[in-house]
């Protein structure tokens, strides 16, 4: 009993931490390094990551599931945390380098919120061409192949996440569309 009151919240967590481990497994897809040119670094995965998590969250609290769309939120940073811990960095360094992905995470979102908005997919590739590709997209280079596949396989992301019921998806149940058929 008293390792139930222990424990308690982290049980609340478990469907929460089903989704977001399917959104770690779509989001390490091979593809995204092979055919789409993303860098197979920390930085481009954690940006692959957020990209992913950030469409689900949106796609929950658009639906109404805020609080699960909040769960995902606090897991994912919940794993940034062990993760980061599991490199080495030290116990007095994790809490400023997870406030600085926070910050990453929402300024990256609103960034992809407003290229989402447009119609056209030059917005969106020219944000992941700065975020995801990084690096190479410093230098003002107008975004490539890799850039604007991925923001056709964001928009097919989109509305795969729109035709699934939201049940499904808070249960961890995610049908996303595979990267290697994005043209």
């Amino acid at each position: 009993m008293v390792f139930e009151r222990l424990f308690k919240g982290r049980r609340q967590s478990r469907p929460a931490e089903a989704v977001y481990e399917a959104i770690v497994a779509q989001a390490r897809h091979p593809a995204f390094y092979t055919d789409y040119g993303v860098a197979d670094g920390f930085e481009e995965r954690f940006d692959l990551l957020v990209l992913h998590v950030h469409l689900v969250v949106r796609h929950l609290t658009r639906a109404g599931a805020g609080d699960r769309a909040q769960a995902l939120f606090d897991a994912m940073f919940f794993d940034m945390d062990r993760s980061l811990r599991a490199i080495g960095v030290g116990d007095m360094s994790v809490g400023k380098r997870v406030k600085d992905m926070v910050r990453a995470y929402y300024g990256r979102t609103a960034a992809y919120d407003s290229a989402l908005q447009e119609s056209a997919d030059d917005a969106l590739a020219v944000t992941l061409h700065r975020n995801i590709f990084g690096a190479d997209a410093a230098a003002g280079s107008a975004p490539g192949e890799g850039p604007s596949r991925l923001a056709r396989q964001v928009r097919a992301t989109v509305a795969e996440l729109t035709a699934q019921p939201v049940d499904d998806i808070a249960a961890g149940r995610i049908r996303f569309p595979d990267p290697r058929s994005t043209p």
